[in-house]
């Protein structure tokens, strides 16, 4: 096989594996008494080339997720980002805050204040206001980054203060599981908690993103409450490291 066949088959796969999701995307925002157009679909793009996401862009991708910030950097000069958001999903030291500030739409792991900060700082040193979302460690694992949830409420509060960096919601990952009932568990904790941030309208805390649910669990997490769902695997087939 030839490595332009090679790559044509992987194209199709893309086109054929994003038709799959979104259907089962529509089927369970359907159930949960959502439409489609009520969940946000992420493609997670970490260790995928450039031609294959730029691929998945045009079947119709509208919101990529980069874990690295080093490596969506390198990756952005080739990618046909018209019209096409970028987050950052993955872990943000405080030394690489202003590589990225600006270069994204949104950062989705915001997890302590030494962190908000820095963004905030950084932010406000270009001009420009961060879209964040908080990331949170719903069960407490010690390998995991987030913020821990009794940690949660006090966190808003401070984080709300701050200039040139706006809450838009939460995040997190659940410990994973083939166990339906398991994930749906942690899934429908995190909603409550997004309902009820949401109830107390702190300034400059909105709860407009769920973001929960990944190539083995969106379907849960849809029903649960998600409304942006992050898949990679599912689109590119097994991650190349």
């Amino acid at each position: 096989m030839t490595e332009k066949s090679f790559l044509e088959k992987q194209f199709e796969d893309i086109e054929c594996n994003l038709k799959k999701i979104n259907e089962k995307i529509s089927a369970a925002a359907e159930k949960s008494g959502r439409k489609r157009e009520d969940i946000r679909f992420m493609t997670v793009t970490k260790t995928v080339d450039v031609f294959r996401i730029n691929k998945a862009i045009e079947c119709g991708v509208d919101l990529i997720g980069e874990n690295n910030v080093q490596e969506f950097l390198s990756k952005k000069p080739d990618l046909n980002l018209s019209g096409v958001e970028s987050h950052l999903i993955g872990h943000l030291q405080t030394n690489k805050v202003s590589k990225i500030v600006g270069q994204v739409d949104m950062i989705e792991s915001v997890d302590s204040i030494k962190l908000a900060n820095e963004i905030s700082k950084q932010s406000l040193k270009i001009g420009v206001t961060t879209d964040v979302l908080i990331e949170v460690n719903i069960a407490g694992e010690e390998n995991k980054t987030g913020l821990p949830l009794e940690q949660l409420n006090d966190f808003l509060y401070e984080i709300s203060k701050l200039p040139a960096i706006k809450v838009k919601g939460l995040m997190t990952i659940p410990p994973f599981s083939l166990n339906n009932a398991e994930n749906c568990k942690f899934f429908s904790k995190m909603h409550n908690i997004y309902v009820d941030i949401r109830s107390k309208k702190i300034h400059n805390i909105n709860m407009d993103i769920l973001s929960m649910g990944m190539s083995g669990d969106y379907e849960d997490a849809i029903a649960c409450g998600s409304n942006l769902v992050r898949i990679g695997s599912a689109v590119f087939g097994p991650r190349i490291y």
